[in-house]
């Protein structure tokens, strides 16, 4: 059974950090991409960051180019999402999800067929 189990949301200042970790488990991990997507209320799931399965490669969506940097541990089965200079739009509910196949990783969420349960970012203004 494949879980992936995210961590480390909250609320926190504009400006402020937070490091958002997302475990793995009942997949070999270092064998897929892995991306963050974002959904704040009343809006569509948005892509916010992928990364391949070697951690080879990276991308990120505009708005959090940056600021916001992807990294994966893969003898730890842990993906991280660090985020810097934190907006009040960044707040959502962030997900991360295992790719599908292996690759660069997608920034289109089909591509992804398992997701965490999401956590809470809140950023004040």
């Amino acid at each position: 059974q494949v879980q992936l189990v995210e961590s480390g949301g909250g609320l926190v200042q504009a400006g402020g950090s937070l490091r958002l970790s997302c475990a793995v488990s009942g997949r070999t991990f270092s064998r897929y991409p892995m991306g963050w997507f974002r959904q704040a209320p009343g809006k569509e799931r948005q892509f916010v960051a992928a990364i391949a399965s070697s951690a080879a490669s990276t991308r990120y969506t505009d708005s959090v180019k940056g600021r916001f940097t992807i990294s994966r541990d893969n003898a730890k089965h842990t993906l991280y999402l660090q985020m810097n200079s934190l907006e009040p739009e960044d707040t959502a509910v962030y997900y991360c999800a295992l790719g599908k196949f292996g690759g660069l990783g997608s920034d289109v969420s089909s591509e992804y067929d398992y997701w965490g349960q999401g956590t809470q970012v809140t950023v004040s203004s």
